[in-house]
């Protein structure tokens, strides 16, 4: 009997879609404000700006509009979501209650791996924010957050943050053009992180994400509420 050679299936690399292109590029206008709340995305206009055909801004609007990035009015079709603060402060709430069990059990769950992963991304979350790049700012601290979230085994909370992570970075990038943040929003996460694995303290790591948290919350208070 012919002996069958083991093949390995796995596609390396494998490439990046146009949809998935202009779905990054969407999205990004619309976290850091290129494209405003309320703003009307007219499927030709962004056509013309995208450089793809109306299918392929259909369905990214679609992936949008999933996310809350996007809203569907009658009669007037795909504007950008509007965030205020009833809404933002609902975010914060599940934020809270989510990375706060997530920090506490991470810390039960700390390895060596765990540790070396948060020192790594907390360097390159630094010079993301001295480079004063919002879009790194926001990848690394999405990585970093969901070293957290796996180490802590908390696979399903994260889906949830994921699914929420489209209006999360709109509320990061949006408090962040705050002088106050730009100077704390680091030394907040950086507090967190020391707690997980250099004091290897739950209590203080969730005492860390309840000062980042409210600090957040009040800087897009005071924003949402004023605009």
């Amino acid at each position: 009997m012919e002996r069958l050679i083991p093949m390995n299936l796995k596609i390396e690399n494998p490439p990046v879609t146009l949809r998935e292109l202009c779905l990054d590029k969407l999205r990004n206008a619309i976290i850091t404000g290129y494209f405003p709340s309320g703003k009307r995305l007219v499927e030709r206009t962004l056509c013309e700006e995208l450089g793809v055909s109306r299918s392929v801004v259909r369905e990214v609007i679609r992936y949008l509009e999933a996310e809350g990035l996007v809203e569907i009015l009658p009669n007037k079709g795909p504007i950008v979501s509007l965030l205020d603060w009833e809404i933002a402060s609902q975010i914060y709430e599940i934020r809270l209650l989510l990375e706060q069990s997530a920090v506490a059990d991470c810390t039960q769950n700390l390895t060596d791996q765990t540790t070396q992963q948060l020192k790594q991304l907390l360097a390159e979350l630094e010079q993301a924010f001295v480079a004063d790049d919002i879009n790194l700012i926001i990848a690394t601290s999405a990585k970093l957050y969901e070293t957290i979230f796996t180490t802590a085994k908390h696979y399903i909370a994260w889906e949830v943050v994921q699914r929420l992570n489209g209006r999360i970075s709109r509320l990061r990038a949006m408090t962040m053009k705050s002088t106050k943040r730009e100077v704390s929003g680091y030394q907040r996460i950086k507090n967190m992180c020391e707690a997980i694995y250099l004091h290897q303290d739950a209590e203080k790591a969730k005492q860390a994400v309840a000062e980042h948290i409210a600090e957040a919350a009040s800087v897009a208070k005071n924003i949402l509420e004023s605009s």
